[in-house]
């Protein structure tokens, strides 16, 4: 890690004085990512350090407590013990995200699967987790589209998440999710196994080559519906995007204005058709390893039972928690370390 942290510094010094060249504006795209690449990098060394120096306090407090023989100290220790450890797992945890575009934001759809508005009821609380996840951790979560369900609940919903490390976390999230519990929307009070699918993939920059024709697109207009204030049901606002060659279909209904609709749709669309890229090229590297793997309904990759009993379990890591109120609080970070943990095994 120190290794890694010296060579950050070589390529900070780099990249300043890249800024200090005069001509340096002249490019104002490649100046700006210029500029964030060097405060990320920055930021980077700055947390590293704050951890050195976090453990560098804690062996002079030891040191004092073995001195002074101190309760108070010893308790004080301990605490500083505690949190010293969750700062370095969060650390450990990040040095994981390797990939390409794991530091992007991510875009977030939740869709519900078989089982009407139990299923819908299921997205909703499936979307107030996430939410309270990325709250919890400084992110800004942007709903760009939404379709309520007829009675309750939500049909489907795509959400940006803005934050470093947003979509290199969210991805352990990918596949289908099931719930077990007693219906409230049963008046016979039975228990329903519900599903809901997750898809995440990253935002995209702009600069990256995706060829869209406008001949491939077909654009429509709607009224936007459910709540937003007073421009929603007023004006046909909402844009529906389908590109015809691949039949992915997007939509947003979220912005003021049709344009504004617009120019979101097709980069949510622009984000999709380059994940679309990339798997077909995973999907050629499985078959030639004779890899097959389909997320399908009954496939899920991790179950919330509320009935008969409490738990919530990751089939791909085994992880099992008893709190699940706390899990759809949004703790989900066990999960989604485990997973991490996990994958980075097998690469």
């Amino acid at each position: 890690m120190l290794f890694e942290i010296e060579k950050i510094k070589v390529d900070i010094k780099k990249l300043e004085e890249k800024t200090l060249d005069p001509n340096f504006w002249d490019d104002p795209q490649e100046a700006q990512k210029i500029l964030q690449n060097l405060n990320q990098l920055k930021e980077t060394v700055e947390e590293f350090e704050t951890l050195q120096k976090n453990w560098e306090d804690l062996i002079a407090l030891i040191e004092l407590g073995f001195e002074s023989n101190d309760q108070e100290i010893l308790n004080e220790i301990a605490r500083e013990a505690e949190k010293f450890k969750k700062e370095f797992e969060k650390k450990r945890i990040q040095t994981l995200l390797r990939g390409k575009y794991d530091k992007n934001n991510a875009i977030l759809s939740l869709h519900a699967g078989a089982g009407g508005t139990e299923a819908q009821d299921w997205v909703q609380m499936l979307f107030r987790m996430y939410t309270r996840w990325a709250e919890d951790k400084g992110y800004r979560v942007k709903v760009m589209d939404m379709l309520p369900g007829e009675e309750a609940g939500i049909k489907s919903v795509t959400v940006l998440v803005e934050g470093p490390y947003a979509y290199g976390y969210l991805k352990a999230e990918q596949g289908v999710h099931r719930l077990v519990r007693i219906s409230p929307f049963d008046a016979a009070g039975r228990r329903h196994t519900s599903f809901a699918s997750v898809d995440v993939i990253p935002e995209i920059d702009e600069d990256i080559e995706i060829e869209i024709k406008p001949e491939d697109l077909k654009i429509e207009t709607f009224r936007a519906g459910g709540a937003g204030g007073q421009y929603v049901n007023k004006t046909e606002s909402a844009v529906r995007i389908t590109h015809i060659p691949t039949g992915i279909v997007v939509s947003c209904q979220n912005e003021r204005s049709q344009q504004s609709n617009k120019n979101t749709a097709l980069k949510i669309l622009k984000a999709k058709l380059f994940n679309l890229y990339i798997e077909e090229q995973q999907k050629k590297i499985n078959e030639l390893r004779g890899e097959q793997k389909e997320i399908a309904w009954g496939n899920q990759i991790r179950s919330y039972v509320f009935q008969p009993y409490r738990l919530v379990k990751d089939h791909r890591t085994g992880v099992e928690v008893g709190n699940i109120e706390a899990v759809m609080d949004g703790e989900i970070d066990v999960f989604i370390n485990a997973y991490l943990k996990m994958r980075s095994k097998d690469t």
